[in-house]
């Protein structure tokens, strides 16, 4: 079986990098259809596939595009589709990103889990793919790889000067069982808020990157410690880097099982590795 949802779900917010307010129209999609955005802005309002190979900038989110059309910073929603179950879904969306929201995909989570999903029947055997040999890929000491594995598992280190962060490290294991994952990625991942270093605002956003980061959608932490806490996990941040990592690689359409480890990674590189993980499969 696939799943879509059963109604649909609208959110609008302010895009982290644009600062354009934009909004989110989730709708039900056929099976096997898979996740896919429509930028209903545009004439002709153009179809971008949530694949691996419409991924066209991973500088701090993860775009996608097809033609002059693009939408950027994708990884949290598409993160809480596949986690809460949902195979096909068509996401209308009015502008260039996705509203960033609270800084983290509790929102999106909330919304699926309240429309609830519909099971959709699928011709043959749905086969989930295994990893059979390690895939890596690395710059500098940052690496990302996917291990051969009983269960998949998602396994993050991040290590900072600023004591308030240090080394962290985090790891998550969705079950087999759909109602079990949905609830452990809600609770135990998909809280975890976008972070970003008290030094570097400002040089961003002169390169015009997080036109529409706030203390409201965004954690901050300089020399002294958190800007604005409190954190809702000690180790907010890597935990949120997992979750990064789950949207980038839900660009495979249907997840592999593997150990999915990485190590001070970024976009760029969890979408080496996804494509990685496409020529091997």
């Amino acid at each position: 079986m696939q799943h879509t949802i059963a109604t649909e779900i609208t959110q609008t917010g302010v895009g982290l990098h644009s600062g354009v307010s934009t909004c989110v129209r989730i709708l039900p999609a056929n099976v096997e259809s898979g996740r896919y955005f429509v930028r209903v802005d545009l004439p002709e309002t153009p179809i971008i596939p949530a694949q691996v190979a419409a991924v066209s900038q991973t500088v701090l989110s993860t775009q996608l595009g097809k033609g002059e059309a693009s939408v950027r910073t994708v990884e949290h929603l598409l993160a809480a589709l596949a986690a809460m179950g949902v195979d096909n879904a068509r996401i209308e969306i009015d502008g260039p990103e996705v509203p960033l929201l609270d800084g983290s995909a509790a929102i999106w989570t909330d919304s699926i889990a309240q429309v609830e999903l519909v099971s959709q029947f699928v011709t043959g055997d749905k086969v989930i793919p295994r990893v059979s040999e390690p895939i890596w890929v690395r710059q500098g000491d940052a690496f990302a790889c996917a291990l051969p594995a009983a269960e998949t598992r998602f396994t993050y280190g991040i290590d900072f000067d600023l004591p308030a962060i240090g080394n962290q490290w985090h790891s998550w294991s969705p079950t087999s069982n759909l109602l079990k994952a949905r609830e452990s990625f809600a609770t135990e991942i998909a809280t975890a808020r976008t972070f970003g270093l008290l030094h570097q605002i400002e040089q961003l956003q002169q390169s015009g990157l997080i036109k529409g980061g706030s203390l409201e959608n965004a954690l901050v932490c300089g020399p002294e410690g958190w800007v604005n806490p409190p954190l809702r996990y000690a180790n907010e941040p890597v935990r949120h880097k997992i979750l990064d990592l789950v949207g980038d690689l839900s660009l495979l359409g249907v997840l592999p099982c593997a150990h999915f480890l990485a190590y001070k990674a970024s976009h760029n590189l969890h979408i080496q590795l996804a494509q990685r993980i496409l020529d091997q499969l």
